[in-house]
C-alpha cells in the first residue's frame, strides 16, 4: 500500500510539473503529457479498486 501511495504522489507531481511547464512554455506536448498521465492514473486506480471489490466478494466464499 505504501508503494501505491508513493506512485500516486509521483504521478501527481508529474501532472503538476507538466502543467507548470505548459503555463510557462505554451508547448502543447506538456499539456498532452499531463492529460496522458492523468488518464493512465485513473485507469490504474479503477483497476485496483475493481480488484479490491472482487477480493471482497470472493474471499468470504473460500
Amino acid at each position: 500500500m505504501l508503494i501505491l501511495r508513493l506512485i500516486a504522489v509521483l504521478v501527481a507531481i508529474g501532472i503538476g510539473a507538466s502543467l507548470f511547464a505548459f503555463v510557462f512554455t505554451r508547448d502543447q506536448r506538456y499539456l498532452l503529457l499531463g492529460w496522458r498521465l492523468f488518464r493512465y492514473a485513473v485507469i490504474v486506480a479503477l483497476v485496483f479498486l475493481a480488484l479490491l471489490l472482487v477480493e471482497r466478494v470472493f474471499v468470504p466464499l473460500v
